[in-house]
């Protein structure tokens, strides 16, 4: 069993001796230029889509460090993160700086909890999405989290297939148009970039980079604003399909802990004291 299925005091140990040896960042490579032609029908659509997600579709739980930097709300930051993520909709993360803990968030369905471990203070049963944007400004639950980091899709549509040249094909993802490249033509396809329109929500894309496994190791994370958030991502200790269990997926409320309200976390600002 991988040392972070049940995300045990070792792994919380384990992560803090990485954080005090430093912090690993993602790479700052120039932002991925994506087509602008509208193409034309592409009949290969499905097949390429097939392709390049095949190896996602395969895995149904996974977990993973995941060093984080950039900036959200135009405040620099860096935070090193835990995280094991399982199908449907299910996600736990750990969040250090500075070899500190910051916070656990556990979700499973529409059901959050989020533990301010340095402040004490707890949030039950908040919708997952909000609160992980309040604490780290990015507008995803468990499920759309998993996707994002697995480089993935849901249910492309692929009567809207479009082909850009014999290296780009574009798909539709409901609200989500999916990037998909070559390089060379010979090579496999791959998801390597993605914009999401979600109503209510700020449109934001996702890039995709270093591939092991036909899986992305990095990725960029930014709105099209990116001064709402603009961060990048490196994964590594990868573990697939590990098995997770049900209990990673709750904060019992230690003794001693006081409430927050959701306002009052947008308020601290995102990962509060991962500022460097």
């Amino acid at each position: 069993m991988s040392r972070y299925s049940a995300f045990s005091a070792d792994s919380a140990r384990f992560a803090c001796a990485a954080l005090s040896a430093g912090f690993l960042t993602a790479s700052c490579a120039a932002s991925l230029k994506l087509p602008a032609a509208p193409g034309t029908p592409a009949s290969d659509i499905a097949a390429v889509v097939a392709e390049a997600t095949s190896a996602c579709r395969a895995v149904s739980a996974f977990s993973a460090e995941i060093a984080v930097s950039g900036s959200v709300g135009g405040r620099k930051l860096r935070a090193r993160l835990l995280a094991g993520l399982s199908s449907p909709a299910s996600a736990r993360i750990e969040a250090f700086a500075f070899g500190q803990q910051i916070f656990i968030f556990a979700a499973r369905g529409n059901d959050a909890t989020l533990l301010l471990t340095r402040d004490h203070r707890l949030l039950e049963h908040g919708r997952p999405d909000a609160v992980l944007q309040a604490v780290a400004g990015v507008p995803l639950d468990a499920a759309d989290l998993r996707i994002a980091l697995l480089g993935c899709v849901v249910s492309a549509d692929l009567n809207r297939g479009r082909q850009i040249g014999d290296d780009w094909r574009i798909a539709e993802d409901g609200t989500t148009a999916l990037y998909l490249q070559r390089v060379p033509h010979t090579a496999p396809w791959r998801l390597v970039a993605a914009i999401h329109r979600d109503p209510g929500r700020p449109a934001w894309r996702v890039e995709y980079r270093d591939f092991q496994d036909n899986l992305p190791r990095t990725m960029r994370l930014a709105s099209i604003d990116t001064r709402q958030f603009d961060l990048r991502l490196a994964l590594s200790q990868v573990d697939l399909n590990v098995k997770l269990e049900d209990a990673a997926f709750q904060i019992p409320a230690p003794p001693g802990t006081d409430p927050i309200t959701l306002e009052e976390l947008r308020r601290s600002g995102p990962l509060a004291g991962a500022s460097p």
